[in-house]
């Protein structure tokens, strides 16, 4: 299971064990969006080969948006 967790500067993943973070310059490069335009599952799929794209996607301005409302 892959884990994300999104900020204003990039999203932090935990994959197979692993930690590490993706910054947002990275993810605007490689899916040729704004950074708050990309979907959790456009940054799953930059993640993991094969990811099991369930639900709808959300974009990361959403995210982030529902994140601070509830800080």
């Amino acid at each position: 299971m892959t884990v994300l967790s999104f900020d204003e500067a990039g999203v932090d993943v935990v994959y197979q064990g692993t930690e590490f973070r993706i910054e947002r310059v990275l993810i605007e490069d490689a899916t040729g969006k704004s950074f708050e335009a990309v979907t959790d599952h456009e940054v799953l799929q930059l993640v993991e080969p094969n990811p099991d794209l369930t639900g709808e996607p959300r974009r990361i301005d959403d995210i982030l948006q529902t994140k601070n409302s509830t800080n």
